[in-house]
């Protein structure tokens, strides 16, 4: 109720009050109020239901007028994980400002799994995310396949060498990924199916903190390579290609099923994929 109340500008005092008539004129109660958190009522439900369907009509109409005029204008907003977000999204967005003067990006960059919560909820209409995965009300667009490479400091031993084998990496002090994280769960597999052991050291829950600790020499990792570029031209990391071509990062699209994209959704969307902008319509005179 309170984040309903800040979302529409008012106090929680006049949301509840403005609860209380919607509930009075319609007969009956939305919420269930005996549970902690409150719980919609199946009036309540229909009603979330009816409102959504409506704010989508809405929507759609707008969508419309917008292929109606031609132009690509409005906002596009995209939840991202960090390591996409930070290692490139500010050239995507001057670029996408270049092409589209009036149009905006704006990006959240967040957690695998709050990118799909604001994907559902319509707080972003493209998430980018690896390992994505489709569900009944999400869809995935395939985007990219990232080569993963050993990360070292140019301190280490193993910064020298051209390229590694797994077994190169047996007994290696590794920083690694938080175990809730997908990335972390695939590398686990890929060392538990070369049949080697690596002692982990450190674990994050983002790439950033991970160049950070092996550029600190405090071990070696795995990233994706693109991950890297930064540091690399810095000096920082080092990063050794890894016999395995089989380890790559997957980087997907996920967008809501049955969503209609704005022309600035669509626009950018063509962007990250290296496709033509789609032309303006021909109005006949």
């Amino acid at each position: 109720m309170s984040r309903g109340a800040a979302h529409c500008g008012i106090s929680q005092s006049a949301a509840s009050q403005h609860v209380h008539e919607l509930e009075k004129r319609l007969g009956l109660p939305l919420f269930d109020r005996s549970t902690r958190p409150m719980a919609l009522t199946p009036a309540g439900r229909l009603y979330f239901d009816f409102c959504r369907d409506l704010l989508r009509r809405e929507e759609e109409f707008q969508l419309e007028l917008e292929r109606l005029k031609g132009d690509v204008e409005g906002a596009v907003r995209v939840a991202s994980i960090y390591s996409i977000g930070l290692s490139e999204m500010s050239s995507l967005q001057e670029e996408f400002s270049q092409r589209f003067p009036n149009a905006q990006l704006h990006v959240d960059y967040l957690r695998p799994d709050k990118i799909y919560e604001a994907v559902l909820s319509d707080q972003a209409d493209l998430g980018l995310v690896s390992y994505a995965v489709a569900r009944r009300d999400l869809a995935v667009i395939p985007w990219r396949q990232e080569e993963m490479c050993v990360a070292a400091s140019p301190r280490h031993p193993l910064a020298r060498r051209s390229v590694l084998r797994a077994s190169d990496l047996d007994g290696q002090d590794f920083i690694g990924f938080d175990e809730d994280l997908t990335i972390r769960r695939e590398l686990d597999r890929f060392f538990r199916e070369q049949g080697i052991e690596i002692r982990l050291v450190m674990q994050f829950d983002n790439i950033q903190m991970i160049k950070e600790a092996v550029a600190l020499d405090q071990g070696i990792s795995i990233l994706p390579a693109r991950t890297m570029r930064a540091e690399i031209e810095q000096g920082r990391l080092v990063s050794v290609p890894l016999h395995a071509p089989d380890l790559t990062r997957p980087v997907g699209i996920v967008h809501r099923r049955r969503k209609k994209f704005s022309r600035a959704a669509e626009s950018f969307l063509n962007l990250l994929r290296g496709q033509p902008v789609a032309p303006a319509p021909v109005h006949s005179l």
